[in-house]
């Protein structure tokens, strides 16, 4: 049974060292009751008291990992409904689904090896769903298939015990997803799941059933667990996952604390699902047009926006610059920097771009947090040895910070300094105009 604030509170070191955040001890233990913070927060905590917590201390949603041959995706641990009340921490897994008596390997491999580039990182599926089709043989086939092109954690489908077996015996050392167990077959395929360390899909009529079963299914041993809704109305998905969610992280129901499973149909029930709640989403077919926009959601919704996606700061060299080619300058706020980087390289004009440390803010909000100013900018140059790598000391200046100039000429001495275009579009027409 959770514990109170107070019974925390009272399994704490008491110091109010501050060192959590908080500035109390009663206050961390406040938090910690509402499953608002972890108990890894406290430095100080002893191991006896880290045994009594454990209950209050673990995340109400239930953290569940797939391992593979070199890789790994980890799904759940969540503690909050929406994403601005602290963050998402494991980003939901997306699958490509195959059948057994599908031509595995021609499905399996262009997907495996898709991989784009976005804002600097490299987005790809994380895994392969095998249905099967009845055949224990053809499923084992199937799933050695994929192994031949494909290295990514595997989720094994089907209702019967015997065929499940099969496909685990292709699997040694892996923790794949069984899915799924009902109140027909969940004896059976819990059984498989903990003698192979496997986690296991649940799916049952109502969430009372689900809750009901899910106990069961932790008695024998087995403890992670997936939800699987059985829907592709997005009406149904989308009440069933707050209602699952809101549960587990308000109300403290740890039978149904664990991951939602979603078997799309189409693209808008896979953003959904990404949006609110999936934690693994399986796509019937892979289409690039349908899989890169589906990544770069799940990008955008599980990036910590506490934590700006960053850019190394330093000297970039853009179409092989030249010691007379100019200098611009932005920030490493990385949409900002691929931004810039892009237009310039995509018109062939060679220059270097200096990026600023400004802790991952664009040009306007670091400038008006005055981490992007004329001394941290001439910082920079002194750094990167600019002046090294050049014969012609010109830097340019983004539009929007031109009120810098007059302070940089200061800080410069002797550099030329220009005030660039506001938006990144109109480079290259003013690199043509002005710098060349």
């Amino acid at each position: 049974m959770a514990l109170s604030g107070i019974q925390i509170y009272k399994l704490l070191p008491q110091t109010n060292c501050k060192e959590c955040g908080f500035p109390t001890c009663l206050a961390f233990a406040m938090k910690l009751a509402a499953k608002q913070v972890e108990l890894s927060g406290c430095p100080y905590v002893s191991d006896a008291s880290k045994a009594q917590l454990a209950e209050s201390a673990a995340p109400p949603m239930r953290l569940v990992t797939l391992k593979s041959d070199g890789h790994e995706i980890k799904v759940g641990n969540e503690v909050v409904l929406f994403r601005h009340e602290k963050t998402f921490y494991n980003r939901p897994g997306v699958f490509i689904k195959v059948r057994d008596d599908e031509d595995v390997r021609a499905k399996v491999g262009p997907a495996d090896k898709f991989v784009v580039s976005y804002v600097g990182i490299d987005l790809t599926i994380d895994g392969f769903a095998v249905e099967a089709t009845g055949d224990p043989d053809r499923f084992t086939a199937a799933i050695k298939a994929v192994r031949e092109v494909s290295k990514r954690p595997i989720v094994l489908i089907s209702p019967d015990a015997k065929v499940i077996a099969a496909g685990l015996s292709a699997l040694n050392g892996e923790t794949p997803l069984i899915s799924g167990a009902d109140a027909s077959n969940w004896e059976a395929l819990a059984d498989l799941a903990k003698a192979n360390k496997a986690a296991l899909v649940v799916k049952a009529d109502s969430i009372d059933a689900l809750a009901d079963l899910t106990e069961k299914i932790k008695a024998k041993g087995v403890e992670d667990l997936v939800i699987d809704p059985e829907t592709k109305n997005l009406s149904k998905l989308l009440t069933f996952s707050t209602q699952v969610r809101r549960l587990a992280l308000k109300k403290n129901v740890r039978s149904v604390g664990f991951p939602i499973v979603v078997f799309a149909g189409d693209a808008v029930l896979a953003a959904q699902a990404v949006a609110k709640y999936g934690g693994f989403v399986v796509l019937d077919e892979f289409k690039p047009e349908t899989v890169y926009p589906l990544l770069v959601l799940r990008q955008n919704i599980y990036t910590d926006p506490q934590k700006p996606i960053q850019v190394q700061p330093g000297l970039y060299e853009i179409n092989n610059p030249k010691p007379e080619s100019p200098v611009l300058v932005t920030t490493n706020f990385s949409i900002t920097y691929f931004s810039v980087a892009n237009e310039v390289e995509s018109s062939g004009l060679p220059a270097w771009l200096l990026v600023t440390d400004a802790e991952g803010m664009s040009v306007l909000t670091a400038w008006a947090a005055g981490k992007f100013d004329a001394e941290r900018i001439a910082k920079a140059v002194k750094t990167f040895n600019v002046a090294d790598k050049i014969s012609k000391k010109r830097v340019v200046l983004p539009g929007h910070v031109a009120v810098l100039s007059g302070e940089l000429e200061a800080e410069l001495a002797g550099w030329e300094i220009k005030v660039g275009p506001r938006e990144a579009v109109d480079i290259p027409a003013y690199y043509k105009q002005v710098l060349v």
